[in-house]
């Protein structure tokens, strides 16, 4: 865990995915997080815990991996006694992390305005699939809803008859992503004036944002965009060839990486005049495809690789996760990392990619137990005496 935001406390209120991850971040960067869960966890708990092949005594790897380092209370908030431990940590805490459906948290008496009111530099930040306002805000979302309505899948796939989202959950995880730099932003902005603020994420604002010029390009032109599968609208060849045992991909953003092909590969018909700059080349993208297709096909993914990055030809395999996690750059930058198991043991899950040169470490907490620090935040942080802690969890406001 790294240290940059060791002087931050987070009261994490997250579950599924999201806010998790969002969470998970700010930990890895050496954020305190205390994971406020309801008496019977929150719902990522159960997610593969009965999986023999992706859990570890009764915790699944969605857990593992997103509350890594975190540490568990568990407060029912639906009580008003809940409330008030609730607040008590709030006024020690600088940030409240939520990804509720829009509405909960003013419901629930722990919005920011309601929050604000107790400790005026909390920073509070929701998640949800379309943000606190507009015309359609109430909507329930998950990831492929929004993935649906911002646009990227009309241009994954190969053709418009079959979008494809993304394989990875880019909705949920450009949520987390951009939650935890309006945090930071807000942490900067509290230096500057004393005084905390609301962070809104909408994953639909997020999927709209990472259109970028493609957004652009449709605003100035009103031409849609087609998918176009693994090639690409401007550069050729930009593509992902079969080779005799599986795949390699080749980006030719440049004329100069074309010359480097041309000489390498000795194809007489991609001498020609016309294909030494890009234009010519688009022109006759299909024939140039076809062509390459055909030539990758007679030699391994490694073959070609070695030949391609030797004439300094920007390459890549198509790779399984088998060997994207046993890749040496990934594994030299620390992207593969174990994370200790509260019942002994370890699990070895991706690592943080935020490298800080003076205040990162590559150490990572285990996943807390459910309730595991009730007491300690109880009694260590909020002062509470032992009487008070026995009757809350008499009364099932705590566990």
């Amino acid at each position: 865990m790294g240290t940059a935001l060791a002087n931050i406390r987070v009261l994490d209120l997250t579950h599924m995915l999201s806010g998790p991850y969002g969470g998970m971040i700010l930990t890895d960067l050496g954020a305190e997080s205390i994971k406020v869960e309801p008496l019977d966890g929150e719902g990522t708990r159960a997610l593969l815990a009965n999986n023999p092949k992706f859990s570890r005594h009764g915790m699944g790897a969605y857990f593992i991996t997103l509350n890594r380092g975190k540490k568990s209370i568990c407060i029912d908030l639906k009580k008003k006694e809940g409330l008030e431990v609730f607040y008590d940590m709030v006024r020690t805490a600088d940030v409240v992390i939520d990804n509720f459906s829009a509405g909960v948290t003013a419901k629930l008496c722990i919005d920011h305005a309601k929050l604000s009111e107790i400790n005026d530099r909390i920073i509070t930040c929701s998640i949800s699939g379309f943000g606190q306002s507009g015309p359609n805000y109430n909507r329930p979302a998950f990831d492929q809803v929004v993935q649906g309505i911002g646009g990227g899948m009309s241009i994954t796939g190969e053709s418009n008859d079959r979008p494809m989202r993304s394989g990875i959950p880019i909705g949920d995880l450009a949520g987390g992503m951009f939650a935890v730099m309006g945090i930071l932003a807000a942490l900067q902005a509290r230096n500057i004036h004393g005084r905390g603020q609301h962070v809104d994420i909408s994953m639909l604002d997020c999927q709209i944002s990472l259109l970028n010029y493609m957004a652009t390009m449709y605003l100035m032109s009103g031409e849609n965009p087609s998918p176009l599968g693994n090639s690409h609208f401007v550069h050729v060849p930009y593509n992902t060839y079969s080779t005799s045992d599986g795949f390699v991909i080749v980006a030719v953003i440049f004329d100069s990486f074309w010359k480097n092909l041309v000489e390498l590969l000795d194809v007489e018909a991609f001498r020609a005049e016309k294909y030494q700059s890009q234009p010519g080349r688009l022109a006759d993208k299909a024939i140039i495809d076809e062509k390459l297709s055909e030539i990758f096909r007679e030699q391994s993914t490694a073959y070609w690789v070695e030949r391609l990055s030797a004439a300094r030809i920007p390459c890549a395999p198509v790779n399984r996760f088998s060997e994207a996690l046993s890749d040496p750059q990934v594994l030299y930058r620390n992207m593969v990392v174990s994370i200790p198991q509260p019942e002994g043991g370890f699990v070895a899950a991706p690592g943080n990619p935020i490298k800080l040169s003076a205040d990162g470490t590559e150490e990572f907490g285990a996943p807390p137990l459910l309730g595991e620090h009730t007491d300690a935040v109880l009694a260590d942080l909020l002062g509470y005496e032992p009487e008070k802690i026995v009757a809350l969890r008499n009364d099932r406001v705590v566990a």
